[in-house]
């Protein structure tokens, strides 16, 4: 997923304020990684595993 956010566009044209640093990369996919969602009868439960 790093790799898709950190590659060109295909007009060759990025605007710098639109390219994500690499550490919000990192952080957003380190965040992805401990959350866990589970269903019990109905109700969803959403965990971050820290």
């Amino acid at each position: 997923m790093q790799k898709m956010y950190s590659r060109s566009s295909p007009s060759g044209q990025v605007d710098k304020n639109m390219v994500p640093k690499d550490q919000t990369v990192r952080f957003l996919l380190n965040y992805s990684k401990a959350l866990r969602v589970f269903e019990y009868q109905s109700i969803k439960f959403e965990t971050l595993l820290n």
